[in-house]
């Protein structure tokens, strides 16, 4: 058969982020313990950005006085006669350090590089721990494979994805996308299966599973004693009759297999010992250990109705342009025609380095803007929790909610709500929290899935043990008490709450 080259067009719609779009997008994500590293990292790697030093030591700064331009507005007319646009290739910190070097005289140079980060005459101390962490030991045994640098990285990205019990909850085409908007990394779905199989050889046995059954497959796959017929048994009830075991049928599987009662009892108590959340033996997750939780806002509420809403940045400065990197641009830039080709570049550098101060001050600011904007939306639309803390009180709320009322993007309100906390006279909720479906009711009336639920735990939690209640039951009691809803609705928002059904809450 031979063989002919064709040419062909084809038109596809693809969506790509510009760097200032991404930079948002990460800062918007991240709480504020994140942020403070972020801006840190971000002072030692470019030296045309610095602290205000007249800025405000308060970590918490009244919504509606956050946003002033005062002091800013000079620097903004400094820089917008700039050409270009954001760099797109980062400098390494050589180079910054090479560039710091041009300062005049010791008192241009930025406070944060003077500062006393210790000294000889100070006892150098270091914490330990006596095990290394979870992240730490699968990325020993990945360096101990045979990859390809690409391959290694979506290896790390798979091992920090991976959630506190050692599972993999994300599904590998949303993986995908994260890969190719955050890092920059093309891949495909095949290519991180392939990659996940080799993650999956890794100890424990189970890491990297997606769910529970492949997770207790991956562990009998690792037995030794495959042969044997108490082995092969287990393998086939996890593999083929995983509902029955996982509801407890016991006597299907004995009338399928053949099995007698004693052989059911020693198959229960073999396939006891797997274990479900193969992570937990190893230590925390990265990402997922033990911290103290910082509110990203505080909501005060008065005798009078007032609500007051506060933003708490932290330990993050305010930040500006190097003034010593401004004079040094318009030192060069006065003189370019007569500049050699190497003071060209050095003219071209620095006012990159300024171009990437000025986006990164300005995607902090919007990072403040959209967070306020999305946590003034939740207060306005469930205003009378704020008042009275009774959590019955709150309304169905879904993003498409707020996105209206902001008029952000569903997805720009996701990722501000996400990994958020906000402190309450009641309590520190994540802002994920206040989101919830609804449900109506005949009449018209609109009822939150979230009341609902904790009415339908409260009704489980005071049965009797020893005669639960079934869904129909439940149902009954719950329409009785003015949640007119079906059965099936009753199962949907039990299995939610992670309740089983009645036989199995014996």
């Amino acid at each position: 058969m031979s063989q002919k080259l064709i040419q062909s067009q084809s038109v596809q719609q693809v969506q790509t982020l510009s760097p200032q779009q991404v930079l948002q997008v990460r800062l918007l994500e991240m709480p504020v313990s994140e942020l403070e590293q972020r801006v840190k990292n971000e002072l030692i790697d470019n030296g045309a950005l610095e602290e205000r030093l007249d800025a405000s030591g308060d970590s918490e700064v009244s919504a509606e006085n956050m946003y002033s331009d005062t002091g800013t507005q000079q620097e903004e007319e400094n820089v917008s006669g700039l050409d270009g646009g954001l760099p797109s290739d980062e400098y390494r910190p050589a180079e910054v350090r090479q560039a710091m070097d041009d300062y005049r005289s010791p008192d241009d140079v930025p406070d944060y590089l003077l500062r006393d980060h210790g000294g000889k005459d100070r006892p150098e101390t270091m914490d330990y721990g006596d095990t290394i962490s979870f992240y730490e030991q699968m990325t020993e045994q990945m360096n101990e494979c045979d990859l390809t640098p690409h391959e290694q990285e979506l290896m790390s990205y798979l091992i920090g994805s991976l959630e506190s019990d050692g599972l993999l909850k994300k599904k590998l085409s949303l993986l995908a996308d994260e890969l190719e908007i955050y890092a920059g990394v093309q891949t495909t779905e095949a290519e991180l299966e392939s990659v996940l199989m080799r993650l999956q050889t890794f100890d424990p046995p189970g890491i990297g599973a997606r769910n529970l059954r492949e997770c207790l497959l991956l562990q009998l796959r690792r037995d030794e004693f495959r042969g044997n017929r108490q082995k092969q048994l287990e393998y086939e009830i996890i593999d083929k009759m995983f509902d029955e075991f996982t509801h407890k049928r016991w006597d299907k599987i004995a009338t399928r297999l053949h099995l007698t009662e004693m052989e059911c009892e020693r198959l229960q108590k073999e396939l006891k010992r797997l274990n479900p959340r193969p992570g937990s033996a190893m230590g925390e997750v990265v990402g997922h250990n033990y911290q103290q939780i910082v509110p990203d806002f505080v909501v005060e509420t008065d005798d009078d109705g007032g609500i007051t809403l506060s933003f708490n940045k932290g330990n993050v400065p305010e930040l500006r342009i190097s003034p010593s990197f401004m004079e040094i641009l318009r030192q060069m830039d006065a003189g370019r025609m007569r500049m050699s080709r190497s003071e060209r570049e050095a003219l071209q550098y620095t006012r990159q380095k300024i171009e990437k101060a000025q986006g990164f001050i300005e995607a902090v600011k919007q990072r403040r803007r959209t967070l306020t904007s999305v946590m003034q939306a939740i207060i306005d639309l469930q205003r009378p929790f704020f008042m009275e803390g009774d959590e019955s009180l709150l309304r169905p709320m879904i993003l498409k909610d707020v996105a209206e009322r902001t008029g952000l993007d569903i997805s720009t309100v996701s990722r501000a709500a996400n990994s958020k906390y906000v402190e309450t006279s009641y309590g520190t909720y994540s802002l994920k929290w206040f989101f919830s479906d609804g449900y109506v009711t005949g009449d018209g009336q609109e009822i939150a899935t979230r009341r609902i639920q904790a009415a339908l735990k409260e009704l489980i939690e005071a049965e009797d043990r020893k005669k639960p209640l079934s869904d129909e039951a439940l149902t009954a009691m719950l329409n009785g008490k003015g949640f007119p809803i079906a059965r099936r609705t009753v199962a949907k928002y039990r299995e939610q709450l992670g309740i089983p059904v009645a036989r199995l809450r014996r």
